[in-house]
């Protein structure tokens, strides 16, 4: 899933669905409805990144769903990344880079579906007539550009960085602003694409560069470097960012009455639990209990509405 290191609710049922979205639009009166409600099986999964300046939110769908109810004072940008998005009152597919003007926003996702929505905390444009749609394929490229970095962040801070800059990035090409950058998403090189694949599938591997480098078809040295220049990250940073996200995954999926975080930390080789709440924290701007919290207290919400 895009933005799985801001992953906040996976497997979630129709009541946490819900109130995840009222929580994060800030809509009480926000529904979902389900196209084929007598199945309990579970509805999706939804990522959040919050900025100064906005938030991004990707959205995973399961299952066919239709959303109401959504008002936003703001334009929202919306990247369809798989499947398929269509207004819930036309059916009129959403395109790849579609905007949409401030108002009420009613869609429909197909099951398999994956979008990403940006949302400003505040626009400029007030003015009649300042508001405009733009090029989709600048939209896009603003996007998949935002969406490489965080998928290579350094840190929490970086992927902050990269969403109000993505953010800001909209606004401007709204405004109809000249200099908005453009600069292409890497084409990552074969072998690097090796070593990241390996790193990212093989959960129960343990780092070894010299293996890395023999799997890829390149040298230690010039694997360390390909990584450093292309993605930022070192080979052994980007292997324990994948660790850490891991454990979050297993964190937010956790509904056990006492969560034993040190157990998860434990399994993706973390030992001392005190360096991984830190690095936990650099990569993603809370502590393992709070991402364990807020999964809890939806599932509390829901229990109520049950």
């Amino acid at each position: 899933m895009e933005l799985e290191a801001y992953l906040k609710l996976n497997r979630a049922s129709l009541e946490e669905w819900q109130e995840a979205l009222r929580r994060l639009s800030d809509i009480p009166a926000l529904e979902c409805h389900l196209q084929c409600p007598e199945s309990s099986a579970p509805v999706g999964a939804l990522s959040l990144l919050e900025s100064p300046v906005g938030s991004v939110i990707c959205l995973q769908a399961s299952r066919p769903m239709i959303v109401k109810g959504w008002h936003s004072s703001t334009p929202v940008w919306i990247r369809v990344l798989n499947g398929a998005m269509q207004s819930a009152d036309d059916a009129i597919p959403f395109a790849p880079g579609d905007a949409r003007s401030p108002g009420s926003l009613a869609f429909q996702l197909s099951a398999g579906s994956q979008v990403a929505l940006v949302i400003p905390r505040e626009f400029p444009g007030e003015a009649e007539g300042e508001w405009r749609r733009g090029s989709r394929s600048r939209i896009c490229a603003l996007f998949d550009r935002f969406l490489f970095q965080v998928a290579f962040a350094r840190s929490h801070a970086h992927s902050v960085a990269s969403a109000r800059k993505l953010i800001q990035g909209l606004i401007r090409h709204s405004l109809s602003e000249e200099g908005v950058d453009l600069c292409c998403v890497p084409s990552l090189d074969r072998r690097l694409q090796r070593a990241i694949e390996k790193i990212e599938q093989e959960s129960d591997w343990e780092f070894d560069l010299p293996q890395l480098a023999r799997h890829s078809g390149v040298s230690e040295r010039n694997l360390y470097y390909l990584m450093r220049r292309e993605t930022g990250l070192t080979p052994y940073r980007f292997y324990q960012r994948c660790r850490l996200i891991r454990v979050r995954r297993r964190l937010v999926d956790c509904q056990c009455e006492i969560p034993h975080i040190s157990w998860y930390a434990a399994d993706e080789g973390f030992s001392h639990l005190g360096r991984f709440a830190a690095l936990y924290r650099e990569h993603f701007g809370e502590l393992p209990s709070q991402t364990v919290q807020w999964r809890r207290s939806l599932l509390d919400t829901a229990d109520e509405f049950a």
